[in-house]
């Protein structure tokens, strides 16, 4: 233990056997609250409950170390409530990363013990990032006891800003996985910031987080699976979606292309009379056929060198189309690819257009020559993509391939695989999906029955949204299907958000919460627009929604009136609502709003939260009174809605009615509505002697009050003698102006609620509006 060169515990004052260490208890208090910051971490954490015992708290001791050794601030929205959990959870990461040196402080060296081992058991969460740093280490035999105990102390495994990774990392990866997972107490699994993600190691950290599980080619058995597992050999499928190959699978964008050029193949040999001689059909015949065929082989064959091929590269001709269209869609995975250092990432292909010229024949010069063919002219056509063009070339080849096995897509074979223990929260934050990793989300989603809560957000799904919506009503058929909760968001859908809302809530009546948000409308995913394929029959329908579970509804909107019966059509289905949220919702007349209103009050009686963000309601005042008047809710958020921008003199005494009246509205939040001075003040009405109201939460954050106001408010409270009255929010207001007045109006609010405040520069803020104006 290292210790002051001037300074030695007594050894009467420890109790030291072999792994065992405690102090004496029969110590008094204050010698004991002496000691402890004089110990180093691995001893500081093992006499805790002894200290505990002794009515001593460690706490200040951990809060000093973060603040001296991890030298970062906690969020102000995080809740700390056991500083040393945190700081050895910290201390683990920082450790299995390499980014910070033990050696360097005397309270974090000690020979005797293990940092990694000491403070695994603390760590209920692990965050992976770039290239997989610290995989490779957690699973090495050295290591065993470590990993061991993260398998049953950690819950939530995190991946942030991912790069491409190398065989070896994605094999330590999937022992990791497997351990933790299939053989631990992980339930949620969350990727962030992905901006291009390898197709290799996002399916394998799907397919292992849903239970699916084969030891990697040449990898070591699993010691916890039994015999079965090391006596059972992988199945080819299984082997290519677990990605054991050291060779890339194809991705979607190369099948899309080869579906598409076997398709416009088979139309134009329609056309032709030439006559093709019979050819048995294989596997190197089929995939000789998707780059044959129909096109002008200068055009096709010999594109203008790219970065990756060196001009003047010479070609080798290709071998004549033998085959048909439907071997070609179901034999296109088997075709080779360049190793994965040299090939390029992928581009969404634009539209094949009709190349001028003769068609050649060509001579056949080996199946290594002609994949290169094929895998070049990919990658080269991709790169003319054109942004308009890029959903329509993913319907065409995806239509092709609709009701294929799903091996042939290069999905996973469930039933070849063993299943293991899978997690239970899911999400993806700015994972932007091809549509080879939505093929494989879904496909696995329709029988991921352990799934309780899936996160999608900015993930580019697009038409893939139906394949989407289509797993989740497989999922809701399965028996024991235990999905409750959905959060769902994109910068657009190819469906409005409300006709999506309805989708979702036909294919998942059991659903608990639903967050949905697009931010904005497209016309070119529009089905309404001429050219662009509409929805699935069974997706949408005029049929009513039948009656659903849902308890929590939130709901971004983008620009643009909304349709009012889409929205009451959901909500008359949602009888247990409890918790409704509204942003950014347009409706084409003060009408609509009322209808939506009346429909709450008549249809969803458990209602008891209602939030409304950026929404214009000046004209609907005597809506928001209606609202007021409900005695059914109890919080009501009206945030940055330009309540008071007309007619205030009049509908403020009008509001103050209301709430006076209401004696179930428990919470008003009002923030960024221009309240002022004078609203201020009149709303203090409502915390008077005659007033019913039982009002203990008031959010007026951002409402233009100075502290003149404020003080004046503190003391009609005062004078009413209303008493605590709960929570009030101050943040962003005008206070900065006459800061002793401020702090003379806070400290008389504190003695009758409780006051969250900040210092806030009003002018700097205002500076800031007025440059971007």
């Amino acid at each position: 233990m290292c210790m002051p060169p001037k300074f030695r515990l007594p050894t009467m004052w420890l109790k030291i056997s072999g792994p065992e260490f405690e102090l004496d208890l029969a110590l008094p208090g204050p010698i004991l609250q002496s000691i402890l910051p004089l110990l180093n971490i691995y001893y500081l954490e093992r006499i805790e409950e002894t200290a505990l015992k002794k009515g001593l708290s460690t706490q200040a001791i951990w809060r000093r170390l973060w603040d001296e050794l991890m030298k970062t601030r906690p969020s102000s929205l995080e809740s700390v409530t056991c500083w040393r959990a945190k700081f050895m959870e910290a201390f683990f990461s920082h450790v299995l990363r390499g980014t910070i040196d033990v050696s360097s402080d005397r309270r974090l060296c000690d020979q005797r013990f293990s940092p990694l081992l000491h403070s695994s058991r603390h760590v209920r969460q692990l965050t992976i990032c770039n290239m997989l740093q610290g995989a490779t280490e957690l699973v090495a035999e050295p290591n065993r006891r470590v990993l061991e105990t993260l398998a049953s102390s950690l819950h939530t495994l995190k991946f942030r800003h991912l790069l491409f990774s190398d065989v070896a990392a994605q094999q330590s990866l999937r022992q990791l996985l497997h351990q933790l997972i299939h053989h631990g107490a992980v339930n949620q699994v969350s990727l962030y910031s992905w901006p291009v993600p390898e197709s290799a190691l996002f399916i394998l950290i799907l397919t292992m987080s849903a239970g699916f599980w084969q030891p990697g080619p040449g990898g070591p058995p699993c010691r916890l699976c039994g015999e079965a597992s090391r006596g059972r050999a992988p199945s080819r499928d299984e082997g290519s979606l677990l990605l054991g190959s050291r060779r890339p699978r194809r991705d979607a964008a190369e099948r899309c292309a080869a579906a598409l050029m076997a398709s416009r193949r088979k139309s134009e040999a329609k056309q032709t009379a030439r006559a093709v001689p019979p050819t048995r059909v294989t596997r190197r015949s089929t995939q000789e056929s998707l780059t044959a065929g129909g096109t002008d082989p200068k055009r096709e064959l010999h594109p203008p060198a790219t970065s990756h091929e060196a001009p003047g590269t010479k070609r080798p001709p290709s071998a004549p189309a033998t085959t048909s269209s439907a071997s070609a869609s179901s034999s296109t995975s088997s075709s080779k690819r360049a190793p994965a250092s040299s090939a390029p990432q992928p581009k969404p292909l634009k539209r094949f257009k009709r190349a001028a010229g003769k068609k050649g024949t060509r001579t056949r010069q080996g199946s290594g020559a002609e994949s290169e063919d094929l895998y070049d002219f990919v990658f080269i056509v991709a790169g003319e993509k054109e942004d308009g063009e890029e959903m329509e070339i993913g319907e065409v080849a995806c239509g092709a391939l609709d009701g294929s096995d799903p091996s042939c897509l290069g999905l996973p074979a469930l039933e070849a695989s063993q299943r293991f223990r899978s997690i239970s929260t899911l999400e993806l934050f700015t994972v932007p999906l091809s549509t080879e990793a939505a093929l494989t989300l879904c496909h696995l989603l329709s029988s991921w029955v352990s799934l309780e809560s899936l996160t999608l957000s900015y993930n580019g799904l697009g038409s893939n949204i139906f394949r989407l919506l289509d797993s989740l009503r497989a999922l809701s058929a399965q028996a024991g299907c235990r999905l409750r909760a959905l959060h769902l968001s994109d910068l657009f859908s190819p469906l409005p958000i409300l006709e999506l809302t309805r989708a979702i809530v036909r294919a998942l009546p059991l659903l608990r919460v639903l967050s949905i948000r697009v931010d904005h409308p497209s016309q070119r995913d529009n089905p309404a627009v001429p050219g662009n394929a509409g929805p699935p029959s069974h997706i949408i329908g005029d049929e009513e929604i039948p009656e659903n579970c849902l308890e929590q509804l939130e709901m971004g909107f983008p620009r643009g009136a909304q349709p009012a019966p889409l929205l009451c059509s959901v909500l008359k289905a949602s009888g247990s609502l409890q918790q409704l949220s509204l942003d950014s919702t347009t409706f084409a007349s003060p009408q609509d709003f009322g209808l939506v209103l009346q429909t709450l009050k008549e249809y969803n009686l458990a209602l008891k939260r209602l939030s409304f963000h950026d929404m214009n309601l000046a004209d609907c005042q005597s809506e928001v009174l209606f609202l007021l008047q409900n005695l059914t809710l109890q919080e009501i958020t009206f945030s940055f809605c330009r309540l008071f921008e007309k007619r205030p003199a009049q509908f403020l005494p009008e509001m103050v009615a209301a709430m006076k009246g209401n004696s179930t509205l428990k919470g008003l939040r009002l923030p960024g509505n221009r309240l002022g001075n004078a609203g201020l003040l009149a709303l203090a009405d409502v915390f008077s002697e005659d007033s019913s109201s039982s009002l203990c939460q008031l959010d007026i954050s951002s409402n233009c009050i100075k502290p003149d106001g404020l003080l004046e408010f503190a003391k009609r409270l005062e004078r009413w003698g209303r008493g605590a009255f709960g929570h009030l929010r101050l943040f962003q207001n005008w206070l900065d102006q006459d800061a002793v007045t401020a702090r003379e109006a806070i400290r008389r609010l504190r003695a009758t609620c409780h006051v969250v405040s900040d210092s806030w520069d009003s002018s700097q803020a205002f500076a800031d509006y007025v440059s971007t104006m």
